[in-house]
């Protein structure tokens, strides 16, 4: 028996059924619903709206069917369409009367959304302590690699030396961001929309307040139409995390370049490429591949439950049932992601020597050749053509900026003396970009330790959220 079967007069069609219903997805939140459930028959008791013995039976049985989820021994069903239903009815058919008083007070609108904002308030705890495992592994290669000297790219062509760690520090850079972004999606979703009911709220004497403390909320929704229709923290986690594999594919990207033959700049580990059914030399760096393509996925959900709600009225509408699929594909692919990465970075080898070959044989030092000159007085873009020239020469001749003369070099500009060679120097060329964010070893030393900071204020913040989340679930023991 369906358990808002009173209206009606016909059984629902099969196929209906199996369209209207959730339960194939939504299931993964029987915890949060068992809890949400606890506070709320908790908070009926000590409100005077059901009796001590109905809530002890009640708290009872709703941990005995959480056991009997955990332990497989469960069978949802799709006729009571989802999670929410089917532990309730499994819940009465085992305490009986009870049962049916656990759902005063409120609607499936308000408990879908308690359900969901406790997901991912859980996963978004989980999900940060995975990126300061990424952003550890970043430091610790940025460090181990820290004499290492490659050439920087714009549209990719050879630029400017720079320091490998440099390179690989700006993507913890973009990892910070994240995870600020992580924090205003935790914010979000840190709102207890319990106690709304269907929309207007309810005529129970609820205490909302109790419950967002019992379920460890910071904040309870001001009005009862927008917790229902609600779902910016959804998308807040969305934005969030679709641009964090944004950055993840960026980095995919460069690591499926670096590691070809035609760069040979590192070398991803065994473990973690694949080969060829055909072709016996071959190794793949198809985890690369697989997050950048992935990434389109994420575009995907944000933009399918951004298009979703664009058209929905006050408040809630079944459309809304489609807000989950793509959250709970996302929290697994990108758990997936920020995990592996971790390990790639830390398994990889880079070829410092080959890459450090490459920039004795290309033109990357031509900036400081101008900046040489334009120390020496002559205008930048003077300078600029001086160099152009000189470069252009070399072309014709076979060589690099490092093997011209002095003689030949004087005949382009007499500015030139003894020391241009030391300012063409791969290394000196490096260490004289200290600015405070420049490639110099001292400014990316300085990156590093403020990196470490940064995932010491991170842990903290990581470690209150799972505390938070881990409190909540205290209710099920």
């Amino acid at each position: 028996m369906k358990l808002w079967g009173g209206r009606f007069t016909k059984a629902t069609d099969k196929s209906v059924e199996e369209f209207n219903a959730s339960i194939q997805f939504d299931c993964r939140m029987y915890a949060e619903d068992i809890c949400g459930s606890i506070a709320h028959a908790t908070m009926l008791e000590r409100q005077g709206i059901i009796s001590s013995a109905d809530k002890d039976a009640i708290v009872a049985g709703l941990k005995a069917i959480y056991e009997q989820i955990e332990q497989g021994e469960f069978e949802f069903s799709v006729e009571l369409e989802d999670i929410h239903m089917n532990i309730e009815k499994r819940l009465t058919d085992a305490i009986g009367e009870a049962g049916k008083r656990l759902h005063t007070g409120r609607s499936r609108n308000d408990q879908v959304a308690l359900d969901t904002h406790m997901y991912v308030r859980r996963e978004i705890a989980a999900i940060a302590k995975l990126i300061i495992q990424l952003q550890e592994s970043i430091v610790k290669a940025a460090e181990k690699y820290g004499d290492v000297i490659m050439p920087g790219y714009t549209h990719l062509q050879r630029a400017q030396p720079i320091l490998f760690s440099h390179h690989l520090m700006a993507y913890f850079s973009m990892l910070s961001r994240d995870f600020a972004h992580l924090k205003y999606a935790w914010d979000m979703a840190d709102m207890m929309p319990l106690g709304a009911g269907a929309l207007a709220g309810t005529t129970y004497p609820l205490d909302q307040p109790f419950v967002a403390r019992t379920l460890h909320f910071g904040k309870i929704y001001d009005n009862s139409l927008d917790a229902v229709s609600d779902r910016d923290y959804i998308i807040a986690f969305l934005e969030f995390a679709a641009q964090l594999m944004m950055h993840l594919s960026r980095l995919s990207e460069e690591f499926i370049l670096w590691s070809s033959s035609e760069f040979k700049f590192i070398e991803l580990d065994d473990s973690h490429c694949t080969g060829s059914s055909i072709m016996p030399q071959k190794k793949n760096p198809d985890i690369c591949e697989l997050v950048r393509g992935k990434t389109g996925r994420f575009y995907g959900h944000l933009m399918g439950v951004l298009t979703m709600m664009k058209g929905i009225p006050m408040a809630y509408d079944k459309d809304m049932q489609e807000d989950k699929e793509g959250l709970f594909d996302a929290v697994d692919n990108l758990k997936f992601a920020l995990t592996i990465y971790a390990a790639m970075i830390d398994k990889m080898t880079v070829n410092g020597q080959h890459m450090r070959d490459v920039l004795e044989s290309d033109f990357s030092n031509a900036t400081d050749m101008a900046d040489y000159l334009a120390k020496k007085g002559l205008p930048f873009r003077e300078a600029h053509a001086v160099v152009g020239k000189a470069v252009h020469y070399c072309i014709e001749q076979g060589k690099v900026l490092q093997q011209l003369t002095l003689d030949e070099l004087q005949s382009m500009n007499p500015l030139f003396a003894e020391d241009i060679h030391h300012f063409l120097d791969i290394e000196t060329c490096v260490n004289q970009r200290n600015t405070y964010n420049g490639t110099s070893p001292a400014s990316v030393k300085r990156q590093c330790e403020a990196g470490r900071g940064a995932i010491a204020a991170e842990g903290e913040t990581a470690a209150l959220w799972n505390d938070t989340v881990a409190s909540v679930y205290e209710l099920l023991k």
